[in-house]
């Protein structure tokens, strides 16, 4: 890898895009004030979707640390821009940001 491979951003600049458009999408920042099952459901779902997309995603491509680090920033912008309150957009983006960084660290053989 080169250095100016370094600091390319574009691919994860649209899975941040990508996956944020996903929640808006399914899950409306309005949505969540609703308290029923069929609501917690589809959160559900719809985070086990772009968790599995956004894993699949560091599984497949190595990222150092400044794209992991510009991965977290831009989703999480884009779901504050969505309008999301500060707790989801923060727990949310906490767990983008652990998922890809153990998705993308290598594998340790068995012992």
């Amino acid at each position: 890898m080169g250095f100016l491979d370094w600091f390319r951003t574009r691919e994860v600049d649209e899975l941040a895009a990508a996956i944020a458009a996903e929640l808006v999408k399914r899950v409306p920042p309005s949505a969540l004030e609703s308290r029923t099952r069929k609501a917690a459901e589809r959160l559900r779902n719809t985070h086990d979707a772009i968790f599995a997309r956004a894993g699949k995603f560091a599984r497949t491509r190595p990222l150092n640390v400044f794209q992991r680090a510009r991965l977290g920033n831009q989703f999480r912008w884009a779901l504050k821009e969505a309008g999301y309150p500060p707790e989801f957009v923060d727990s949310w983006t906490y767990e983008l940001a652990i998922l890809v960084t153990l998705s993308n660290a290598p594998r340790r053989a068995a012992d």
